[in-house]
């Protein structure tokens, strides 16, 4: 939202070191309009894309924004940037091609070397740089360290072949390990030092206390809207791909019982996104708030005491992940604190 920077103000006197910030323009407060007002509250902490889609800003203005923050909070800024799930669905259209990512990146990571690069534009190749980077614009003196979020095995050679860091949301130990050691191979196949890697696991769940149930309002409100992300996305699988997050075969009919009671009753019909993304990662409509039961939380999500939790992002840790990153979510401000008790104990 809008005041983000308070959240990314109080995780810096938390001890966080890095806020990601979304790219998803008709949900969300322009990425970097929030990076800005974090950038000029904060001191410490790294303030991260999380993660850019290249369809929603040309490279150039990609680059240009990212330098201009690099000015304001010098070595603080990373890029983070993947095909687009949520911030492109909600325009009713798939993910950016692999390939045209990697021009993207090329692009801008050019750019920010002080470059003259060729790139395509409106039917032409054409020729750009900054024109005067010293006169105090822009920053690129700096390093802006690259981060891709890659769930398929395609992207993370992409990672790999480009030596960035990788990122990847999970919700159990089982999957973010198996992904870990696939991005590994891939790391190791490219001919790159795997004590190189830097691994980012992100994390949205509810530390929750002894003796409470997946489907307490509590629960349900901090870890709800992630939960059911995944029938969102599994509603409109063919008509705009899978992400490659799938839920249990015991809760399969799940994906059908929101079909029926929800999806195929949104209009208009010719374009369901436009209500299927609303409150993505912020909270449950009241359409759907039946469907979200707390089987399908404890499956989805990253949700348990927080002894438990202390000992998942351990295994994690052990497994070879550098960083975790805290959905904050909406209107739940005390998952900072939250949160920041179980990851000081690991």
């Amino acid at each position: 939202v809008a005041d983000s920077w308070k959240a990314v103000k109080r995780a810096e006197e938390l001890g966080y070191t890095k806020a990601w910030f979304y790219d998803t323009q008709m949900l969300n407060s322009e990425l970097f309009v929030s990076m800005t007002a974090a950038a000029m509250n904060t001191s410490k902490i790294h303030l991260c894309t999380g993660v850019m889609i290249p369809s929603n800003r040309i490279a150039p203005v990609a680059a240009s924004g990212l330098a201009t923050l690099n000015a304001i909070a010098p070595g603080r800024i990373e890029f983070g940037v993947s095909t687009g799930f949520t911030g492109r669905r909600t325009l009713g259209v798939g993910p950016v091609k692999l390939a045209d990512m990697e021009e993207y990146i090329r692009i801008v990571q050019g750019l920010l070397a002080g470059e003259t690069l060729e790139w395509d534009f409106e039917e032409k190749r054409r020729k750009i740089r900054f024109l005067d980077p010293d006169i105090g614009a822009i920053n690129i003196k700096d390093p802006i360290p690259l981060h891709l979020s890659a769930f398929g095995p395609r992207g993370r050679k992409l990672t790999a072949k480009l030596g960035a860091g990788w990122i990847i949301g999970t919700a159990n130990v089982a999957h973010g390990k198996a992904g870990l050691a696939d991005m590994q191979k891939s790391w190791a196949e490219a001919g790159r030092d795997l004590a190189t890697l830097h691994a980012t696991g992100t994390l949205s769940g509810c530390v929750m206390q002894e003796g409470e149930s997946f489907d307490s309002a509590r629960v349900k409100g901090q870890a709800g809207p992630h939960a059911i992300m995944a029938l969102h996305s599994l509603a409109e699988r063919e008509e705009f791909g899978d992400i490659g997050r799938p839920i249990p075969p015991a809760l399969a009919g799940l994906v059908e019982r929101y079909r029926q009671d929800v999806y195929l009753k949104y209009e208009p019909a010719d374009a369901r996104y436009l209500n299927n993304h609303r409150g993505h990662l912020m909270f449950l409509k009241p359409e759907e708030t039946h469907l979200c039961s707390g089987e399908l939380i404890k499956a989805t999500t990253f949700s348990a005491t927080k002894a438990e939790l202390r000992e998942r992002i351990r295994e994690l840790k052990n497994a070879g992940f550098n960083h975790f990153g805290l959905n904050v979510g909406y209107k739940h401000p005390e998952r900072l604190e939250e949160w920041a008790d179980v990851l000081e104990g690991v």
